[in-house]
């Protein structure tokens, strides 16, 4: 038996090397993207334009007071409704953003918290598979 090191063979270079990613730029990815994810469920519920319109009548419609008071009367509360629309619709809308965004940080937080122990599960459920 030769002394000295052992050679080290490719499948024990491509599993340290793998290791080695999985627990620095691996984790870093995986935080970097629930940060795009939660920034997407920002963009795809247009949080801030819904925040900037929350009053705003609904789909911009309008009612132009006419001569009469009663056309005047009748145009204020148009576009009453309108507006209470619109705010009730953008107020369900932000609603659903924000479960969605919380249900988003509680899953990217746990995705997150086992990135470490994915691999240690894996190595762990393939030798109980083995040894039985």
């Amino acid at each position: 038996m030769p002394l000295g090191p052992q050679p080290v063979t490719i499948s024990t270079m491509l599993a340290l090397e793998f290791f080695s990613w999985w627990y620095t730029s691996g984790w870093l990815q995986a935080v970097n993207n629930v940060q795009k994810l939660l920034t997407s469920v920002g963009r795809m519920f247009s949080v801030p334009i819904l925040i900037r319109t929350w009053v705003a009548p609904w789909r911009r419609i309008i009612s132009y007071p006419g001569a009469g008071i009663d056309a005047k009367l009748r145009a204020v509360a148009d576009n009453l409704i309108s507006r209470t629309v619109g705010f009730f619709v953008r107020t369900l809308v932000l609603i659903t953003a924000l479960l969605i965004y919380l249900v988003s940080v509680v899953l990217g937080f746990v995705w997150i918290i086992f990135w470490p122990l994915l691999p240690i599960t894996a190595v762990a459920l393939l030798l109980k598979g083995i040894i039985g």
